[in-house]
């Protein structure tokens, strides 16, 4: 059975209307409530004539054919509501990373053309400045009051006023599996580019571990549902913003599961403490975070005492490194949770997964594929079997994305065709172990050539996160006379901690080849990362760069 997200959530809401869907701060929304927002959401929409105008059947692999609503928000109830009302309207939602400035935000809604934003109040003087300058400007602009107190924007209806006055009547449209999902790369090595998956697709590959069993063997959708209604339901606390699709999965498999889904009180920075209130307060059971960014202060929080995480089944993390000593140190702490360590990407959903327990010592940069995930060699001609020695690109085939919007070259360059099979290959370099397992060396695109020689810069920091004395590190390379590329190392470090450069270099030194040690070390006091936990490379290139160089060896 494929399945729609705006049709699922409706038959489970009809089938679990009391219980709870989404707990934020003093609102806690049942299944019913959640439902009657989003039709209200959806027949809003389609009173502005936001919906689909083509069918897949008639689209190039890059084309939308449905309208796009932009979600300009921090976490909430008000981004789930985006999403399914969309969805309901069947028009498609997208995320937009609200720490952009202006130049940046206009880029972006001008590749997306959306014909509605919702967005929080706090967002209003950004996206003031930029819609005259838009292409075209959205016909819809909802804004979500907040503590800001900004006022509305002009011709701009207020969020809750506006659902209010809509219809709570289940929308007259006939939703699809096939169906937009739409999520935009962060951008953080390139421009964002918005990929196209279904809905059902994006189901098959990033929320399966979360679902019944079986739901996908189902023969229709009561089926499917009798299987949900069947299930203990869960409580997940989606921790990233939920602008990053790994927060986004987990938000959807709450509510489209009959789960809960929860968010911590404080939503514009990670603040532990509200963190593990939630937590305890809610019985969370599922969450996920991005790597040592996010779990170092949540176990310092903890460390400090006062909670209790008993219900805490699995803590995952993806999208930055989460070190093998950390893993260790959540363990120890709270040694009956599970540690998933998830790679992938917006163009291969959840793709590499490694399982870490008390019963077992964590390691780091092995995983298991999901179904689908592969090596490919470097002219994308085949795959290569477990064992090959060869470095190759990860790529996914299957249930993969239908392309980049607006974007035929892109789309074919990342979707061709291998061994007979359209494959997904976003960039990350990899190695197939004989034992099936895929070895993660790193994205392409922040690999430096040093003297002739690759070295994948999340290989370096893995080198450098295990050791005490550094709080956070991201691996670039600048121009170098000598080596066409060398290797810098941007390093917070750990208060208290006074290790040298060469200290630091020598002890990665155990770990590394020397051709891959940084010729140089810039200290920071604050690794620059974006709301979601992942390194803003670009910053660093450009901190590396207007850095002295200095022509020393660390390591004799």
């Amino acid at each position: 059975m494929r399945y729609n997200h705006a049709a699922l959530f409706a038959g489970v809401a009809a089938a679990t209307p009391d219980r709870t869907a989404i707990v934020f701060r003093d609102r806690r929304l049942s299944y019913r409530d959640v439902a009657g927002r989003v039709n209200r959401l959806a027949n809003l929409l389609l009173s502005q004539g936001i919906t689909i105008h083509r069918s897949r059947d008639q689209l190039r692999p890059w084309e939308a054919g449905q309208d796009l609503v932009a979600l300009y928000l921090h976490n909430g109830n008000e981004y789930l509501e985006g999403m399914l009302g969309a969805d309901a309207a069947r028009a498609a939602s997208f995320n937009v990373n609200y720490r952009y400035v202006e130049a940046e935000l206009a880029y972006l809604l001008d590749d997306a053309a959306p014909r509605a934003v919702i967005y929080h109040a706090r967002f209003a003087p950004t996206l003031s400045a930029v819609l005259d300058s838009l292409g075209r400007r959205p016909d819809l602009l909802l804004q979500v009051a907040d503590e800001s107190g900004n006022a509305l924007l002009p011709g701009a209806l207020d969020y809750e006023r506006a659902l209010a006055a809509s219809s709570p009547d289940v929308p007259p449209t006939s939703p699809d599996a096939d169906d937009l999902y739409v999520v935009y790369t962060g951008g953080t090595t390139g421009m964002p580019k918005g990929v196209l998956w279904t809905q059902a697709e994006i189901l098959e590959s990033s929320l399966l571990a979360f679902l019944p069993a079986g739901l996908f063997e189902a023969e229709t959708l009561d089926d499917g549902l009798a299987l949900i209604a069947a299930a203990e339901p869960r409580v997940m606390l989606p921790l990233p913003p939920l602008m990053h699709a790994a927060a986004q999965w987990i938000a959807l498999a709450g509510v489209l599961s009959g789960g809960t889904v929860v968010f911590p009180a404080v939503v514009d920075r990670l603040d532990a403490a509200s963190v593990w209130e939630v937590i305890d307060a809610e019985g969370v059971m599922l969450m996920n975070m991005v790597g040592n960014s996010f779990a170092t202060p949540l176990l310092d929080e903890f460390e400090r005492g006062g909670h209790s995480g008993a219900t805490l089944q699995m803590m995952g993390s993806g999208g930055a490194v989460l070190s093998a000593a950390v893993k260790n140190r959540l363990l120890d702490l709270l040694p009956h949770v599970v540690v998933a360590d998830v790679a992938g990407s917006s163009e291969t959903g959840s793709q590499l997964t490694n399982v870490s327990s008390i019963a077992a010592q964590a390691i780091s940069g092995i995983f298991t594929a999901a179904p689908g995930s592969c090596v490919v060699d470097d002219e994308h001609r085949r795959t290569l079997p477990p064992g090959d020695p060869a470095t190759g690109w990860l790529g996914r085939s299957g249930a993969i994305p239908l392309g980049y919007l607006g974007d035929a070259a892109k789309t074919a360059r990342t979707f061709p065709i291998v061994d007979g099979r359209r494959v997904a290959i976003p960039g990350d370099r990899a190695r197939h172990l004989p034992d099936g397992t895929i070895e993660l060396l790193g994205r392409d695109s922040v690999t430096i050539n040093s003297g002739g020689e690759k070295i994948y810069a999340e290989e370096v920091e893995d080198a450098f996160i295990v050791q005490p004395a550094v709080a956070d590190v991201v691996v670039v390379g600048r121009p170098s006379a000598r080596w066409g590329s060398e290797v810098v190392a941007v390093v917070e470090m750990t208060p208290g901690h006074a290790s040298t450069d060469a200290e630091l270099i020598t002890a990665a030194a155990e770990r590394l080849a020397r051709y891959k040690l940084p010729k140089s070390i810039v200290r920071v006091d604050k690794l620059l990362r974006s709301p979601a936990g992942k390194a803003d490379y670009r910053w660093a290139r450009d901190i590396a760069a207007h850095q002295p160089i200095e022509e020393k060896e660390l390591v004799r």
